[in-house]
């Protein structure tokens, strides 16, 4: 039986009607891989407009005015699990080139069928870890845009995401809720990787009102050539100030 995506529940401007039919399709395909892959424990129709598409695409809608991103952005979701917020987005703003960017070969794998299936042309996936990838020269500070969702600590998805950023370039973190020790220490840290701290801003989910953060950073300098440290540093030995 398919299930469809109650719309009108929850408004999203950002679809034209191709687009909608991009993201039930993306929907049917979730659902069918997600009880032998463990994409995602949101699965209810509403939830997952909600929580998975507004929310991906909420970080964009917040940019801080100082912060521009290219309309051609070169973009990389890092630890996309299930395609989020990178899948979203692509269907949002096709002309982004965007690299879907995740450890596990299974979840790759579900990806590169999501991408065959929505015809997402400017779209790859890529099974690696962050902390190679940004130490592989046809990556590391290549990108306009890097995206951590839900991934590891602030201070750890930063060590992951700004070697990939290009000078000008920006780091954005999805976060829910967001204490002041953890924007004290990503202030601090981000010069290291080559970054600043630019702001952060809370919004409400629309329908359960749940708190949010985007976190925004922007590469002002290079990243030093021992960042990032090899594959599980970042996770086990945090940068600290």
């Amino acid at each position: 039986m398919t299930v469809t995506l109650p719309w009108q529940e929850l408004p999203l401007n950002a679809f034209n009607e191709a687009q909608k039919a991009q993201c039930e399709a993306f929907y049917q395909i979730l659902l069918a891989q997600n009880k032998t892959l463990n994409l995602t424990r949101i699965t209810e129709p509403l939830e997952f407009l909600e929580k998975h598409l507004w929310d991906s695409l909420a970080g964009l809608w917040h940019l801080p005015p100082s912060l521009t991103i290219p309309p051609s952005a070169r973009v990389i979701d890092i630890g996309t699990g299930g395609g989020f917020p990178g899948v979203p987005m692509a269907i949002t703003y096709p002309d982004y080139g965007i690299t879907l960017l995740d450890s596990t070969q299974k979840k790759v794998l579900f990806l590169q069928t999501v991408i065959e299936q929505l015809s997402l042309s400017s779209v790859e996936a890529i099974a690696s870890r962050a902390e190679e990838m940004g130490q592989t020269p046809q990556h590391r500070e290549t990108y306009d845009l890097a995206v951590v969702r839900a991934v590891s600590s602030p201070v750890t998805c930063l060590e992951y995401a700004l070697p990939l950023v290009k000078i000008g370039g920006i780091a954005l973190l999805y976060r829910g809720q967001w204490t002041e020790e953890e924007a004290a220490q990503l202030a601090q840290v981000a010069p290291q990787l080559g970054g600043q701290a630019i702001a952060t801003i809370p919004y409400e989910t629309p329908l359960t009102h749940s708190i949010r953060h985007s976190v925004y950073l922007q590469k002002t300098h290079p990243t030093p050539p021992q960042f990032p440290r090899r594959v599980g540093v970042p996770q086990q030995r945090p940068l600290s100030f």
